[in-house]
């Protein structure tokens, strides 16, 4: 695995860029999506950074949120669709926490066509995950683990990558303790950052269960992260979005840093 393809960074209420969500990608151009925001947005975005509907065989989704789930729809609309025109070959398997399961078929079923729903269970799976389990996925090892949500069940995972580096996603709240077996000593950390911590008064990221940019470079220099994404964060200021989150992440985690745009595609 050496690339991440990010197709959104904002959390649920943005208008100037799409939700976080990202796709991981290895040598042979094989790709799991992670999430897929909450429209068919997610469709331009892969569109944009060239990545083929019919290329992608695997999906997780995280939790149950709109802006997480809704994309979801539209994958499976448009593989679904593209498996009975006869383009779209082997399987689609979606991973998600075994909650999450019935929450998918019933938004397909109560908006797609049964030509299309029929397919679920047939060639479009849903493979249940638990905490601490093992799958391979794109030809490495992804460990899921639960991130201990204190609003709904959600799950992240890590991943060694091809050249031994090892990826963490936590998921869009703060890291739990509990998780720390699987986060400490990431090369990579993928964490949400709600809004500067100046903005926390305006913002109130901890009362929707969230963290400034302060309290997620802090936690990266605690866990010994090499390397820290930074997204699911607000847009209000976009066009600086970039260089105020990395001054005053700069204060606090010496490592590197970065505050993707979407569409960004991130070397691994």
């Amino acid at each position: 695995m050496n690339r991440l393809f990010v197709l959104g960074t904002g959390h649920a209420g943005v208008t100037k860029c799409y939700n976080t969500c990202f796709a991981l990608a290895n040598e042979n151009n094989e790709y799991l999506l992670v999430d897929a925001g909450g429209g068919n947005g997610i469709l331009a975005a892969l569109e944009k950074v060239g990545i083929d509907l019919t290329e992608i065989h695997h999906v997780f989704v995280s939790h149950k949120h709109s802006d997480h789930l809704l994309g979801i729809v539209w994958i499976i609309r448009m593989i679904a669709s593209s498996m009975l025109s006869g383009q779209y070959h082997d399987n689609l398997k979606i991973y998600c926490h075994e909650e999450l399961i019935n929450n998918i078929i019933t938004l397909v079923e109560s908006t797609l066509d049964k030509k299309l729903t029929d397919i679920i269970g047939n060639r479009i799976i849903l493979v249940p995950v638990t905490d601490g389990q093992v799958k391979n996925l794109i030809g490495q090892n992804f460990t899921f683990f639960d991130i201990h949500s204190t609003k709904v069940k959600q799950f992240g995972f890590t991943v060694k990558l091809s050249d031994g580096k090892v990826l963490t996603f936590l998921g869009d709240e703060p890291f739990n303790q509990l998780c720390k077996r699987y986060v400490l000593n990431s090369d990579w950390l993928l964490c949400e950052a709600f809004c500067l911590y100046d903005g926390r008064e305006k913002f109130k990221p901890y009362e929707k269960h969230h963290s400034t940019v302060k309290d997620a470079c802090e936690l990266a220099a605690h866990l010994n992260a090499k390397n820290l994404v930074l997204w699911h964060t607000e847009d209000t200021n976009i066009t600086h979005r970039k260089e105020l989150y990395t001054a005053e992440g700069k204060k606090y985690y010496c490592g590197n840093l970065y505050v993707p745009d979407d569409l960004n595609v991130i070397t691994l």
